[in-house]
C-alpha cells in the first residue's frame, strides 16, 4: 500500500511522472504569478539558471502549490509571512502581486502585513508595506481606470 495520499498530494502521485509534476506546476505557476512574469523568467534562464527553473517549478510548484491541503489564499499568507521573515523584498513584491492574483484583497494583505510586525518585527514589517505600498501604485498607475 503506498504512503501517497491521492486527495493530499496535488501533482505528486506515485503514477506521476516528472514532466507531469512539472507541467502541473507551470500551470498553478503561471495562475498565480502570471504569464508575463513566468514568460520574463523563462526567457531569461540560461545553461546555468535553466536547473533552477525546473526545480522550482517542479518541486515548489508541482510538489507543494498543487497539494489541496491549503487554499490558495492561504499559501498566500503563509508565503507573504515567509518572505518578511527573511527579508526577500523583491520576491515580496512578486507575492503581493501573486496573493491578489489568488484572491486576497489589499486589506487582506495589509492585516498580514500587521501581524508580521509582530511576529517578523517592526521594522521587518515597515519595509513590507512599502513594499506592497510600492506594489499597489503600480497596478494603480497600470490600470485602465
Amino acid at each position: 500500500m503506498s504512503s501517497v495520499n491521492p486527495e493530499r498530494n496535488g501533482a505528486v502521485q506515485p503514477e506521476a511522472t516528472a514532466q507531469e509534476i512539472y507541467d502541473a506546476g507551470m500551470v498553478v505557476r503561471r495562475e498565480v504569478l502570471g504569464n508575463a512574469h513566468v514568460d520574463r523568467a523563462n526567457a531569461n534562464k540560461d545553461s546555468f539558471t535553466e536547473d533552477y527553473q525546473d526545480m522550482i517549478t517542479r518541486i515548489a510548484w508541482g510538489g507543494i502549490w498543487t497539494r489541496p491541503g491549503l487554499s490558495r489564499q492561504m499559501r498566500s499568507a503563509v508565503t507573504l509571512t515567509a518572505l518578511v521573515a527573511h527579508g526577500h523584498w523583491e520576491e515580496l513584491a512578486m507575492h503581493v502581486r501573486a496573493a491578489l492574483n489568488n484572491g486576497l484583497s489589499r486589506e487582506e494583505i495589509k492585516e498580514i502585513l500587521l501581524q508580521t510586525a509582530i511576529y517578523c518585527s517592526v521594522p521587518s514589517a515597515n519595509s513590507a508595506f512599502k513594499t506592497a505600498q510600492k506594489v499597489f501604485e503600480e497596478l494603480d498607475a497600470n490600470s485602465p481606470n
